[in-house]
């Protein structure tokens, strides 16, 4: 338990998120680990895509030591993360109806591939269009989202749905309405967001499950080393070697 200090609040709050998610989305988490791992033996290639802040953990299994080399980054001009001016404008438009499908349209997301869709409510049009016309092709669909924004805000897409509703596997981040988890009588609004902590660790846990799925199967996971130990480039030059045409973000 904390010291009582706000530090360890947040700490003790995110701990017990993290405890819940393990608890409650084991069977989920497996199952989107064995989607990519699926994926992966059938020659697909793997995509994550977050707008916001939730870029923030799209971007956090892309090009990482220790993590699938097959994971790519769908990228949105204006909406991944918080470098568009004013930064405001990323949060129009992921209410713009029309951009997920241009996106698609665009990328090259075929048939056959995974993409993961991480949206914190689950409830504006970019996300739940992305699902909606990413599985109209043929693509299969990872959400990861807080269920509890359906049942307390309003769908921002004309279909009234919200991308829970257009996944083949739902991870639910359990994090509460707002993102903030203090409160201080003497501050007048919640504080402390846990979303990308908790959301970080659910996709981790999911690349190792799809790595051990894998290696189960009798296939060598597509793994990349840190450049940073002996060895590491080497290795990683060989992974690109092998799947170069499923990695993305080398060209």
């Amino acid at each position: 338990m904390s010291d009582g200090t706000l530090s360890g609040q947040f700490f003790d709050a995110a701990i017990g998120l993290l405890q819940r998610v393990r608890d409650e989305e084991a069977p989920s988490i497996e199952a989107a680990g064995n989607l990519l791992a699926d994926t992966v033996t059938a020659g697909g290639r793997l995509f994550a895509f977050g707008a916001g802040h939730s870029s923030l953990a799209a971007q956090d299994v892309v090009y990482r030591a220790g993590g699938l080399a097959l994971m790519n980054l769908l990228t949105v001009p204006g909406v991944v993360g918080v470098d568009v001016m004013p930064a405001t404008l990323g949060s129009a438009l992921e209410r713009v109806d029309g951009l997920a499908s241009a996106v698609l349209d665009c990328s090259p997301l075929r048939a056959g591939d995974a993409l993961v869709i991480i949206s914190l409510s689950g409830r504006n049009a970019l996300p739940v269009e992305m699902a909606m016309k990413a599985r109209a092709l043929g693509i299969r669909v990872i959400g990861v989202t807080s269920v509890a924004y359906a049942s307390e805000t309003s769908s921002r897409h004309v279909s009234g749905t919200y991308l829970k509703d257009h996944c083949d596997v739902v991870l639910d981040s359990k994090i509460a309405i707002g993102d903030a988890e203090l409160t201080l009588d003497t501050v007048s609004a919640p504080f402390a967001p846990a979303s990308t902590v908790v959301t970080s660790a659910i996709l981790q846990a999911v690349m190792a499950t799809a790595a051990g799925s894998l290696a189960d199967r009798g296939v060598e996971p597509p793994l990349l080393r840190s450049g940073n130990v002996d060895g590491g480039h080497e290795w990683n030059k060989r992974v690109f070697e092998t799947y170069g045409d499923r990695i993305h973000y080398l060209r």
